[in-house]
């Protein structure tokens, strides 16, 4: 039913529920369960003969995926490595299998069905779909960090930001102010690299690239912020203005200023008394 829908978004959710569901599952399995599981990956794995580490994984397995971890612990430079094999725990074993998982169940998902399905399961597929656009935007609303305040974001951003979760195109200098506001309003890389998946000309290393460069995790190690409001108006990236903006140059300017008056909005709220 998902494959059928033929949405990439839709299908990668559903991939990552999957391995999510599998992780759970691995993480109570015993090793010999584990290895005979790496084992249907072709993996070159094995139960480690000390205590601890609980396993030894080829690093080529290893590397294949764990590339997409971006946690220290993931390089193969910080690992423990003999022979070509890295010594990983039973954990790191199941998280790693789970990138397995979610790689296969995204290719299964794409396969061509090649056939016409019953009107029963059309509907279903149908409802199914229209169900989840109907969610889209709050689910990926659900995956962004939660101290970041949505309701304090300045016009301009909440524009990109509307624009991308739909999935059309924005300019350069509009990627460019929406990812270094996301990155100095605190939302992580990652989460920043997750936006940007629903567009047509998505590319994440290219992307990943871009958002560590801005993040001053890559070259002079400089954080860059967004541009100014007179420069975004000039590339036409503002909507128009409303009060704040009228008072202020900046859209982080403008954040902070919201995010104050909705801080003060609630301390002033009155509280119903206690029965």
């Amino acid at each position: 039913m998902v494959s059928t829908t033929n949405d990439p978004f839709l299908k990668r959710r559903y991939a990552l529920a999957e391995a999510k569901r599998a992780y759970n599952i691995l993480k109570k399995e015993t090793k010999d369960k584990i290895t005979q599981i790496a084992n249907a990956f072709n993996w070159k794995t094995k139960p480690a003969k000390s205590i601890m580490p609980d396993f030894t994984l080829h690093f080529t397995d290893f590397l294949r995926n764990a590339t997409g971890f971006h946690e220290a612990k993931w390089k193969l430079v910080n690992r423990t490595m003999l022979n070509g094999n890295v010594q990983v725990t039973r954990d790191e074993t199941a998280r790693l299998l789970v990138e397995e998982v979610r790689v296969h169940i995204e290719k299964r998902l794409d396969t061509k069905m090649g056939l016409e399905l019953p009107q029963g399961i059309t509907s279903r597929v149908e409802r199914l779909l229209q169900l989840f656009l109907s969610r889209k935007g709050k689910m990926r609303l659900e995956e962004m960090p939660k101290q970041i305040v949505w309701d304090a974001f300045p016009p301009c951003i909440r524009q990109l930001h509307n624009t991308i979760l739909s999935g059309r195109h924005i300019s350069h200098v509009g990627r460019f102010a929406l990812t270094s506001f996301l990155i100095n309003s605190g939302m992580s890389v990652d989460n920043v690299v997750d936006l940007f998946r629903s567009l047509s000309d998505f590319n994440e290393r290219m992307t990943r690239y871009q958002a560590e460069h801005i993040a001053g995790a890559r070259g002079s190690r400089t954080r860059y912020i967004p541009p100014k409001c007179d420069t975004l108006r000039t590339h036409g990236v503002c909507p128009g203005m409303d009060e704040i903006c009228r008072r202020i140059r900046h859209p982080l300017a403008y954040y902070k200023r919201k995010l104050r008056t909705i801080k003060t909005a609630v301390a002033e709220t009155p509280t119903a008394p206690r029965k």
